[in-house]
């Protein structure tokens, strides 16, 4: 099929998303729309699939089975800054492929990722990695804030010194902390960041990382809305149901009447006797 030209996606190349403080995430090129999911679902599935009344049921479709290559068709190119703490969580996603800028090549620059006092939170009591939701006070926040800025200033002026004294860019960056600025260019396709989304867009997930997932979210409904219909559908918004949990809404349904006969077909379970 020609090359797909989607004007939504097409208003927003090359604008910055703000991020944080500091970090901004932009959509750099796209390749591919729900119109090539669809292509290369029919070319794989042939003429099983032209009993489809239409493309949005297709993707549906795919998205519920877990047909995934052909959402693989869609590539899409990233680039963003943000502090190298979530640059590091982010890096665990190995399905992409990036350049990250270097600190052997460049002198880094003097951007560190400060906290909003509402964000700065106690450790969680039931989530061993995350934060719970009560804050600070607003002096204890405000004294964080103000460490953190203290230390970001002192490392970077020390970083400056290195350089200045002849240092090596590899060596005179080590000490700078996590909260420094990074920036990357990130390529991957539909699937893959689907993936991406469903973990970072959790509550569960980081609040740092998730503010550049939801601006990804947006992003990726702009270039293909019918398969991000379907990724909130049947992934996003859906339950996983074990072995004991289905046996347990079985024998429930069979107590209830008036059930539709179609029900335990959705619900992955047996007709009901």
């Amino acid at each position: 099929m020609p090359h797909v030209i989607v004007p939504e996606a097409e208003a927003i190349l090359d604008k910055e998303f703000k991020v944080l403080d500091k970090g901004f995430v932009r959509l750099v090129d796209y390749m591919g729309s729900d119109q090539r999911i669809v292509a290369a679902a029919r070319v794989s599935y042939g003429q099983g699939t032209k009993t489809m009344r239409e493309d949005r049921g297709l993707i549906q479709y795919l998205m519920r089975h877990a047909h995934t290559s052909p959402f693989e068709q869609v590539q899409i190119t990233f680039h963003c800054k943000m502090p190298i703490f979530v640059a590091r969580q982010w890096i665990r996603h190995r399905t992409a492929r990036l350049n990250e800028i270097s600190g052997r090549y460049s002198v880094v620059k003097d951007e560190f990722y400060v906290p909003e006092a509402d964000s700065v939170r106690t450790q969680s009591a039931v989530n061993k990695q995350g934060r719970s939701e009560e804050g600070l006070s607003g002096e204890a926040a405000k004294r964080v804030i103000a460490k953190l800025e203290e230390a970001q200033r002192r490392a970077y002026d020390e970083y400056k010194g290195f350089l200045d004294e002849g240092v090596a860019r590899e060596l005179a960056r080590i000490d700078l902390p996590l909260s420094l600025y990074t920036e990357w260019y990130w390529q991957i396709d539909l699937h893959n960041l689907f993936h991406f989304l469903k973990l970072r867009l959790d509550e569960h997930a980081q609040y740092e990382i998730r503010q550049y997932a939801k601006v990804m979210a947006e992003i990726a409904k702009a270039i293909a809305p019918m398969a991000y219909e379907a990724f909130e559908i049947y992934v996003l918004k859906s339950a996983v149901l074990g072995e004991d949990e289905l046996s347990w809404l079985r024998d429930h349904l069979k107590d209830q009447e008036e059930i539709p006969p179609q029900l335990p077909g959705k619900l992955g379970l047996k007709p009901l006797e």
